[in-house]
């Protein structure tokens, strides 16, 4: 596993905010701001990097910039990013409900319609309907909005793994020719990783094969080579342009599957809480630890600090 940082060499300035600050940094090889260093959320809008957290960043990587975009009302939990419209994101705030920014998070209106206005712990955008758009909604299940966050609908009760009705943390909605026909929404829970497809007939776990058979049958081989079932899941992305790559952070680092799921490998002991891969480009991505933002260009196997000044 490559778990080191390695340096680059940027500008020595950083922009903050829409208005025009600027604030001289020193090359430290770490985010340059606290608010960047403590994000829980990341999405790519087009070639830019969104972190959220209790502020909303638009990174330019290949500036080195970074603006300080608006907050909606408190700070966010979870962001979704349209992959064929830049400037629109989606929010999940830490009061409940979510909110979507059409211009690249300058400005923001509610997008929640019948959601509960419980805590949302987690969105997705449905793979190959980008205006569809996934809610887990902390303590009740997941949530459906086929109109880009205008009316929602419930979907799916909370997946139940380990003798227990799970909250779902992190969602991705893949696209796999797996036996169902396409969309599959996958999800990471406390207790590990299940899936459901997007007819939301049935949670099921992630196997080789015809999962149709599968989900008939009720019971499968297990996988040779799953993710760690003690360690909860904090973190999980599908890649859009290539989606049998799935990437997963756990607290023991970041582990990545090349077939959809069924089998993982380490790839570094970073510890993340948020992750975000490119819409186009399966090997960008990015990831939020407690050390900052950090991003490989190579599929995981080696991370450079973002943005090192």
């Amino acid at each position: 596993m490559n778990g080191r940082v390695a340096s680059l060499t940027r500008r020595s300035v950083l922009y903050l905010g829409v208005g025009g600050a600027v604030l001289a940094l020193a090359g430290t090889g770490r985010t340059a701001t606290p608010e960047l260093a403590g994000a829980v959320a990341l999405a790519f809008d087009s070639d830019a990097l969104i972190a959220a957290g209790e502020q909303v960043w638009h990174l330019d990587l290949s500036g080195g910039i970074a603006a300080r975009l608006s907050t909606p009302r408190t700070p966010i939990r979870a962001l979704a990013c349209h992959p064929a419209r830049a400037g629109r994101i989606f929010a999940a705030t830490r009061a409940g409900g979510v909110t979507r920014s059409d211009d690249g998070g300058r400005s923001w209106h509610t997008a929640y319609g019948e959601l509960p206005q419980t805590p949302i712990t987690a969105l997705a955008i449905a793979a190959g309907a980008p205006d569809t758009v996934y809610a887990a909604v902390a303590g009740d299940g997941l949530w459906r909005s086929e109109d880009a966050g205008e009316t929602w609908s419930f979907v799916m009760d909370r997946p139940w793994i380990a003798e227990a009705e799970r909250d779902v943390l992190t969602l991705a909605s893949v696209n796999l020719a797996s036996g169902m026909g396409g969309i599959w929404i996958y999800a990471g829970t406390q207790a590990g990783l299940t899936r459901v497809p997007d007819c939301f007939c049935r949670w099921q776990d992630v196997v080789a094969g015809d999962a149709m058979e599968a989900l008939v049958a009720g019971t499968a081989p297990a996988p040779e080579a799953p993710l760690p079932e003690s360690e909860t899941i904090l973190a999980l992305v599908s890649a859009l342009a290539a989606p049998e790559r799935l990437f997963a952070a756990l607290h023991s680092g970041l582990w990545a599957s090349a077939d959809g799921g069924v089998t993982w490998d380490a790839v570094s002991d970073h510890r993340a809480t948020a992750l975000a891969i490119h819409p186009t480009d399966p090997n960008r991505i990015a990831a939020a630890t407690p050390d900052g933002l950090i991003l490989s260009q190579d599929g995981g196997a080696n991370w450079a600090a973002l943005p090192t000044i």
